[in-house]
């Protein structure tokens, strides 16, 4: 195999999201965003990040968040079951006081 080949392999494999933290389909981007299939639907025609893999749909947490937060203007973040709450208030509350000032 040569170098550039596995550079390219290298770059796929950092590229895509691991298979634990992709959301596929319709009911569970929306069961992990808390909302209905309908809203997550209409979400995705106004910009949410999605890719289409034929008839199916998946994205990642990480890629919701991001979207979150840009589209409220503020940090967001899901809380999953392996969500970090201590980090989370803490970094919510070193927004709240940033942005105070």
């Amino acid at each position: 195999m040569s170098v550039l080949v596995a550079k390219k392999k290298a770059a796929k494999k950092a590229a895509a999201p691991e298979p634990g933290d992709l959301l596929k389909g319709w009911k569970e981007i929306a069961a992990f965003l808390g909302e209905p299939v309908g809203v997550v639907e209409r979400w995705a025609n106004e910009g949410m990040p999605v890719r289409k893999e034929g008839r199916f749909v998946s994205t990642t947490p990480a890629e919701l968040n991001a979207w979150l937060g840009k589209e409220s203007g503020k940090p967001v973040h899901v809380a999953t079951e392996n969500t970090d709450l201590a980090a989370e208030l803490k970094r919510g509350l070193a927004f709240v006081k940033k942005n105070q000032k």
